[in-house]
């Protein structure tokens, strides 16, 4: 959603300060890993998991150097990154998904700018399932004169909280059916009948306030976050400042981001931090899906406290900061484009899942390039099926009907941040003041969750299920918005990236 006369309020109320160029190297490389106490051979960012916090300022340009130096070919050893939630508007090749794969020896330098975004993000392989191997990070960039400013006092890389799935077997051997072994918390966790790894800790000082950034790098789950007997304060989803709504608990699926600012107001002592996966039998025992929240003169201990929640957040009670009026009518079905994505698997084959009878499959040649070589209609790019075009400065709306296989599914768009019109779990619309996000879950069986955006960004965007397990199996489309308005950029290095890649005789 970048409708001129708002997406700068949208991100802030503030104007972009002199920008800066922050530069960055990631090194892709296989390493064993016990984040949970069990160890296995890893894809992670500079050696380490989760990769390492990338921050800069409301208006700052990117220059993100990633090197491949993969080895281990029981897994993916080429790589492409996507940058969550960055619109890259006129940087579409900078997306991760519109471009041929880094291979083992090679580097790409993505360069990008912030814009007028600020907020929480993050960073993952967009290669088969390989950030399920260890290849995701937060991205935090800060407003210098964030509105919500005066209602924390602590706003670091020490208030970033990342929540994962992970898993004790390589992610070329998953089944159709997927149970994560473990949840980190900041990189941290334990696993039923392992040991008593160290838990993460985050530490308050009595009487501060903390801006918390939680931000789900989950390849499946979704989790029930929260912190026993403190309240959180919810100001931001998805990269976009939200009027402050208080809760004691949170459900936040795979790529979505919460920022909450939660008060050191209890007694000095330690409190659990909970992150509980939809798995069937997740419990709290020995340390399971937590983290601790230590005062600082606290002892060194687990703590003994206990859950309780009764005011959760219910994503129809969130609205923006700033007033972003829907675009289009206001009501159902009246929007200048009309899609419906109906959602399913095919039990006959049992290896695929489906968007309007359709699995997605990788071209074998990236969408952009497609274009840019002058194929610009639905029917002549591939992957056949799978592609919507749109034409330029339309509102666009799309349904999904809740309930497939698998639910409940993040359905994530590249490009854009949307309006979510019908909420999963509410049967009401709201064309006035709903939620804007980039991450909104389908529900279940009932839910209908209708989002509107504006085709204002012209290039090839995805539109996926964010369990990665889940998109490799198809449960994806593209939507090749205004594809004759596509500027081919001064793209060199981008483009040499395809014949290093189809000569690459190595295991892919």
């Amino acid at each position: 959603m970048r409708l001129v006369s708002t997406l700068p309020l949208l991100a802030s109320l503030s104007t972009p300060a002199l920008a800066a160029t922050v530069s960055q190297t990631l090194n892709i490389v296989n390493t064993d890993l016990s984040v949970d106490g069990f160890a296995r051979s890893t894809v992670v960012a500079n050696g380490n998991f989760p990769g390492p916090l990338i921050s800069g300022n409301l208006g700052d340009n990117f220059e993100i150097s990633v090197s491949d130096q993969l080895s281990d070919t029981s897994m993916d050893v080429v790589t492409t990154i996507h940058w969550h939630g960055f619109f890259q508007n006129k940087t579409n090749e900078m997306d991760g998904v519109t471009q041929c794969p880094i291979v083992p020896g090679n580097s790409f330098t993505y360069n990008f700018s912030s814009n007028s975004q600020a907020g929480t993000f993050w960073y993952h392989s967009h290669y088969r399932t390989q950030y399920c191997d260890g290849l995701r990070g937060p991205f935090v960039v800060y407003d210098p004169n964030d509105p919500h400013a005066d209602l924390y006092d602590v706003d670091d890389a020490s208030t970033v909280i990342t929540l994962a799935d992970w898993y004790h077997f390589v992610s070329p051997q998953a089944s159709i059916v997927v149970v994560a072994n473990s949840t980190l918390i900041n990189g941290a966790g334990r696993y039923a009948g392992g040991s008593n790894t160290a838990l993460s800790v985050i530490t308050v000082k009595s009487g501060k306030r903390y801006r918390f950034r939680i931000v789900s790098l989950s390849c499946d789950p979704n989790f029930t976050f929260s912190i026993d007997n403190h309240t959180m304060t919810i100001i931001e989803s998805d990269g976009v400042s939200t009027q402050p709504l208080q809760v004691d608990s949170l459900v936040i699926y795979a790529g979505q981001r919460y920022s909450a600012v939660v008060s050191a107001d209890q007694a000095v002592g330690n409190y659990w931090v909970r992150a509980l996966p939809n798995i069937n039998g997740a419990s709290y025992t020995n340390g399971q899906n937590s983290a601790i929240l230590r005062y600082s003169g606290a002892a060194t201990a687990d703590p003994t406290t206990s859950e309780a929640s009764s005011s959760p957040l219910v994503e129809n009670n969130l609205h923006p900061l700033v007033s972003t009026p829907v675009p289009g009518p206001a009501a159902a079905g009246q929007a200048d484009i009309q899609l419906t994505l109906n959602l399913g698997f095919s039990f006959q084959t049992g290896t695929a899942f489906e968007v309007n009878g359709v699995p997605m499959q990788s071209p074998s040649v990236p969408v952009l390039l497609q274009i840019l070589s002058g194929n610009t209609t639905a029917s002549n790019l591939l992957p056949s099926g799978s592609v919507y075009t749109l034409e330029r400065n339309k509102v666009v709306e799309i349904v999904i009907p809740g309930g497939a296989a698998g639910s409940p599914h993040p359905f994530h768009l590249h490009g854009h941040t949307f309006w979510v019109v019908r909420s999963a779990g509410n049967d009401t619309y709201n064309f006035v003041d709903p939620v804007v996000r980039d991450v909104v879950s389908t529900g279940v069986l009932g839910d209908q969750t209708t989002i509107r955006f504006v085709t204002d960004n012209p290039g090839p965007w995805f539109l996926h299920c964010h369990i990665d397990w889940h998109l490799n199996l198809g449960l994806g489309v593209v939507l090749a918005e205004a594809p004759t308005d596509v500027a081919s950029n001064e793209m060199t290095n981008w483009e040499a990236l395809c014949p290093s890649y189809n000569s690459f005789t190595g295991t892919s």
